[in-house]
């Protein structure tokens, strides 16, 4: 590992700790050694990188520090280039819009070498064959779900026959030929997935369902076990 890379990825463990770490759990992390962290440690502090500790007690990064991704790798570039275009996949207008958003924010903080190869990015991503959905915003259907809000569905099946549902949003799942629905359904009392090009209309509830992950593992499990148990 290259020590500019090491040293970013000191930077990124600190960042996603959750109280102070040592020398030690970091070297074991990183699989260095000990007086090889306490080394490169000292040099970010002394570049201004605002870690705070010392040895024997541990570090902590300082709130609010951030890094540009300026040190994005090759394969990172492209794993980006490939990500955002793949997002015109999901029929989902607000994810669009924010993929743009990202790439445009990432294009000018790149160096100009990189960024010449990022905006001409030699990838092509097919469209799919997703329909794109009329009755519902995806937007919204996303924001139930950080907000365990219940929904209310006029929901057609593939015969056609409607139904209205109250369900818990668990997750959305994108296939490249149609976007689902995971919820569970009050009116079936399992889980269910809903397609949402037969979704006629929707509406958010005030009502919240319990915030845990236990129905999300549920979900999850049952998917790997029956996967084609799509409806």
């Amino acid at each position: 590992m290259r020590r500019a890379d090491r040293l970013f990825d000191i930077i990124q463990v600190l960042r996603s700790a959750k109280g102070p770490m040592t020398a030690a759990a970091i070297a074991e992390q990183l699989e260095v050694t000990v007086r090889t962290i306490y080394r490169d440690v000292a040099t970010l502090q002394a570049r201004r990188v605002p870690i705070e500790g010392a040895p024997g007690v541990g570090y902590v990064l300082r709130r609010g520090f951030d890094l540009p991704p300026l040190m994005f790798t090759t394969e990172e570039v492209d794993a980006i280039a490939v990500g955002a275009q793949l997002v015109r996949r999901l029929r989902d207008p607000a994810l669009q819009d924010a993929a743009a958003s990202v790439l445009a924010k990432i294009a000018v903080v790149l160096p100009p070498q990189t960024r010449a190869y990022f905006d001409s990015a030699p990838f092509y991503v097919s469209d799919g064959d997703a329909r794109v959905p009329d009755g519902v915003d995806l937007s919204e259907i996303r924001s139930a779900i950080r907000d365990t809000r219940k929904l209310r569905l006029d929901y057609a099946d593939e015969q056609a026959r409607q139904t209205r549902r109250t369900v818990w949003p668990i997750a959305l799942a994108y296939y490249v030929d149609v976007t689902l629905v995971a919820a569970w359904c009050e009116l079936k009392n399992e889980y269910r997935h809903f397609r949402v090009d037969r979704i006629r209309s929707l509406s958010i509830l005030d009502e919240r369902y319990p915030p845990d992950n236990e129905r999300l593992a549920g979900w999850l499990a049952l998917s790997k076990q029956r996967p084609d148990a799509v409806r």
